[in-house]
């Protein structure tokens, strides 16, 4: 049995443990670390993310009516924009959601078939197509609203972490990522094991101060969210245009301009 035309078997649960059981936590925590300072909401992670899986996947990520009143599809990657703050310190935060690879994945957990389950050897939460029934319990069970039922295939689908560019030796290292972080055009996505606290991404959420989302809901989210930096607050008394004028001394294009003015003057 091939998992979402990715290459993968799924393996049998352990002895002792049923098909929707939650395997040990890995020494291995792949995912992403997401900079809320720095993403401008291009959507660009968006576009890369359904065009690699639409491409890649099982089964094609569906859309319907793309360009009419009512345009309807799946997405494994969506990215909202949400206004925060007010008056000098208003501003809008772009914010990219997608499966967080939770470490008690309630997801798993929820799944009456076995299709949903999270994998041991580097912690990624996968969906077998060939055992999901449809039924959308792991959808209502997950507090992030990270899966999205295919209208056309009538499946759940879900972010994979790319798992098959990941490990996909064929393709050149830098392109070794997943999607999402391959194409991002600011540099606001990074990816890698964020169990090892020596890894790139572990020591930018230390120095950064990056926050898992939703901690109250206790499903310890393997993705992290870097928060946005503070406003340099602007200068209570701020120099005018004019007086920058009488004391800034014209030079390169500026000094042309001058002279051309004095000229016309």
């Amino acid at each position: 049995m091939v998992l979402n035309g990715l290459g993968l078997t799924p393996k049998p649960p352990k002895k002792g443990l049923d098909m929707t059981s939650l395997p040990e936590p890995s020494a291995i925590k792949l995912g992403l670390v997401i900079d809320l300072d720095i993403c401008v909401g291009c959507q660009a992670c968006v576009v890369n993310c359904k065009e690699w899986n639409t491409s890649g996947y099982g089964a094609p990520l569906a859309d319907a009516d793309a360009y009419g009143a009512a345009p309807n599809g799946a997405w494994l990657n969506r990215v909202h924009a949400f206004e925060a703050g007010t008056g000098a310190d208003a501003k809008v935060v772009h914010f990219p959601k997608s499966c967080l690879h939770c470490e008690t994945a309630p997801c798993v957990t929820v799944c009456p078939t076995g299709a949903s389950f999270k994998r041991a050897e580097d912690g990624i939460v996968l969906v077998n197509e060939d055992w999901c029934i449809g039924c959308g319990l792991c959808a209502w069970s997950c507090p992030y609203g990270a899966r999205e039922m295919d209208p056309a295939e009538g499946v759940m689908k879900k972010c994979t972490l790319c798992v098959d560019r990941i490990y996909n030796d064929n393709l050149p290292e830098e392109d070794q990522v997943p999607a999402c972080v391959r194409t991002c055009p600011t540099n606001a996505r990074h990816f890698g094991d964020l169990g090892d606290p020596q890894s790139d991404v572990s020591r930018l959420v230390a120095e950064r101060g990056g926050v898992d989302l939703m901690p109250e809901q206790d499903t310890k989210p393997v993705n992290k969210y870097l928060p946005p930096r503070p406003r340099r607050k602007a200068d209570e008394t701020p120099m005018s245009l004019l007086a920058m004028a009488e004391e800034a001394t014209p030079a390169g294009f500026w000094k042309w301009v001058d002279k051309t003015l004095e000229k016309l003057g």
